[in-house]
């Protein structure tokens, strides 16, 4: 192979102006058509920098001798997987600093692109401390709600750096892959998804980047197996679903009609609506002027609940638990306690746009927003653990890294969720009286169990739902550590999921991380075996006769592991009222006590589920649009309405 006839001393010009001390000399580079440097001697790495490509003389693949250039390469710790025997991961170029003691040093900027085929996309990072350009917004987390507040505002013209504890994106919207299955981290029952209206945020999302994900209709949201055989099929179209709880409660046709009735005038207000910030006032009284109607409505259900709702027109227990149940999967607490907007936005959403499953799985989500987001020109750093906020004169500039590295950016989002922003990233001591309130109104919500199994495929029925929902002998189970039973069989949709003849159950069920606490390593796996087997056993006998012995694959998660791999204090999913709240009014929205810091995801305004923390990001977007000036702005009623805002929160 020929060698490039590339200028040493520009190369050399370049990259002296990074000054990290060197560790491993990497003798040559294998450059692919495109510029992309894709081989180094001793290790895969894989980058993709605007720099290189620069530097080419052609388009054809060279090998790049740097002996030639004294230049030395430092892998950073960035590797997100394996491809075959070479490790993927971003490099730091690395020359001798000429600058001595107390010179501000200087960094070289790096693109990565890490292992398309096994995990994500291309990324870009600056590799720098003090002294490296400023960002426009610092994105802590890439679950959905992050990642769509950095794809809308890189839309926006913002530059955004996402950075990412873990090795891809998504979150608990995120994905991994096992013997040839490709799990679903969190549910796969995807709302926002559809073409049409203005609640489809996921589409719209993904849309403003230019991505597209092809979608396989679910004609089933979720099958119910409750107590005194009690079965509800929610099917897609709202006449069949409604003609089927009809049958089963045939005294209560009016009632039902009212209650979800109800819904629909929420849903169909809001979705009226152009979302945006709650929190930005020129945006408010602009929709008031041209909605004033659909304004009041969904003022007059934002402190109400869906339990209250329902108890105006339905009398039957049964039947009230069943909206109990619908609620649960919401929200994880009981319809009393479920805000009548959230579960509005639920329960219609489910017919109007219906559940969609992406092709490839719900990681999709998350991967092609991290692609846009670059393609937009912002970034996104994996293995990028933040530990601390940088407060300086009471306003967040920055965050510092695990490794300890900085970077700095005009306003700091996080999609931790509150417990972890106000208490790890930040000091506890200075908690705000906004978080005080807070915490005192909401406690962090159960974590989950999670066993991901793989199953020959001809243990299940030809006609399977995808979605279960169990509870199979007492009401009262409803909210209890293991109670109920969530399934999700996501092979019934996507086949190429699993390996030939073989099917993906995903099965979750509350649990309390204090459960698994204090545990010796061989007692900690033991106990997951016995609680799993408990489980398996229930949906065996409930509706897969011969399920032990059909399955091939078996993994189990606990509320630890979901601490641990996604981040989430006790590996919560958000927050639950302490007691019976006034609907939303008490959710805190993305705006914080702390100048310059906004927090976005599922213990935000409007709280759980994919299509509420893709709002949040939508909202969040907009209101840090505004404080960066991308946005139309008005300080005075900005000021006068988070006041009013932070009022109406005490009466929670």
């Amino acid at each position: 192979m020929a060698t490039s006839a590339l200028n040493p001393l520009s190369f050399n010009t370049a990259a002296k102006r990074s000054s990290w001390p060197t560790s491993k000399k990497f003798k040559s580079l294998l450059f692919s058509p495109d510029g992309i440097p894709v081989i180094m001697s001793c290790k895969m790495g894989i980058l993709n920098s605007g720099f290189y490509s620069s530097l080419l003389p052609s388009s054809s693949c060279k090998m790049i001798p740097l002996s030639s250039f004294n230049h030395r390469l430092r892998q950073y710790p960035l590797g997100l997987g394996t491809s075959g025997s070479h490790q993927s991961g971003q490099f730091d170029l690395s020359g001798v600093s000429k600058g001595g003691k107390g010179k501000r040093r200087s960094f070289v900027y790096v693109k990565s692109l890490v292992d398309v085929d096994k995990v994500v996309e291309s990324s870009g990072s600056f590799v720098g401390f003090e002294g490296s350009r400023t960002y426009d917004a610092i994105v802590i987390g890439s679950g959905i709600g992050g990642l769509v507040a950095a794809t809308q505002l890189a839309v926006k013209g913002a530059k955004v750096l996402v950075l990412e504890k873990y090795v891809i994106p998504g979150g608990s919207s995120g994905f991994y892959e096992r013997d040839g299955y490709k799990f679903d981290v969190g549910s796969s029952v995807m709302f926002g998804f559809s073409d049409k209206g203005n609640l489809n945020l996921i589409t719209q999302a993904l849309a403003a980047v230019g991505c597209k994900i092809d979608v396989i209709p679910d004609p089933t949201t979720v099958h119910f197996h409750l107590p005194d055989d009690l079965s509800v099929q929610v099917h897609r179209e709202y006449s069949d679903f409604v003609a089927e709880i009809v049958h089963k409660f045939p005294h209560e046709k009016e009632g039902i009609l009212n209650f979800y009735g109800e819904c629909w005038k929420i849903f169909n207000s809001l979705d009226s609506l152009e979302l945006k910030s709650l929190e930005e006032p020129i945006y408010l009284f602009g929709q008031f002027f041209k909605k004033p109607i659909e304004c009041l409505t969904l003022a007059y259900y934002l402190p109400q609940n869906a339990g209250d709702i329902a108890r105006k027109f339905i009398k039957d227990p049964q039947l009230l638990s069943f909206i109990d149940a619908e609620c649960f999967i919401v929200s994880t607490v009981n319809a009393l306690q479920t805000p009548m907007i959230n579960a509005s936005m639920v329960l219609c959403d489910r017919h109007f746009g219906g559940i969609n499953y992406p092709v490839g799985g719900v990681g999709e989500i998350a991967k092609s927003l991290a692609k846009g987001l670059v393609k937009k020109g912002s970034e996104i750093l994996y293995k990028a653990n933040v530990t601390n906020i940088i407060v300086n004169n009471g306003k967040a500039v920055g965050v510092k890294l695990s490794d300890g590295r900085k970077f700095y950016a005009r306003t700091i989002i996080s999609n931790a969720t509150r417990w972890d922003t106000f208490g790890k990233l930040l000091e506890k001591k200075n908690l705000p009286k906004e978080e005080e309130n807070f915490q005192k109104a909401y406690v962090k919500a159960p974590s989950f169990l999670s066993i991901h199994v793989g199953i020959k495929a001809e243990i299940l029925p030809p006609d399977t739902d995808c979605h279960h929902f169990v509870l199979e002998d007492d009401w009262k189970n409803l909210e209890n550590s293991y109670g109920s039973i969530f399934l999700s069989i996501p092979t019934v949709l996507d086949s190429s999921l699993a390996p030939e003849g073989r099917h993906i159950l995903h099965i979750f069920t509350t649990s309390s991380i204090e459960d698994w606490e204090g545990l010796s390593r061989k007692d900690y796996e033991a106990k997951k075996e016995l609680v799993a087997d408990k489980i398996i056993t229930r949906l065996e006998k409930k509706l897969f006769p011969g399920l032990k012995s059909a399955i091939v694959f078996k993994e189990v998660g606990t509320p630890k592991t979901h601490r641990r791999y996604l981040a989430r204090d006790s590996g919560t999913y958000g927050p639950m009222p302490r007691n019976t709240p006034k609907g939303l009014l008490g959710m805190p929205f993305n705006t914080t006590g702390i100048d310059g810091l906004y927090c976005v995801g599922d213990s935000c305004f409007p709280g759980q589920g994919v299509i509420a923390v893709a709002f949040s990001g939508v909202m969040c977007a907009h209101r840090v649009g505004a404080d960066l000036g991308l946005e139309r702005k008005s300080p005075v009623l900005d000021a006068a309405l988070l006041r009013l805002l932070g009022w109406l929160r005490t009466l929670a």
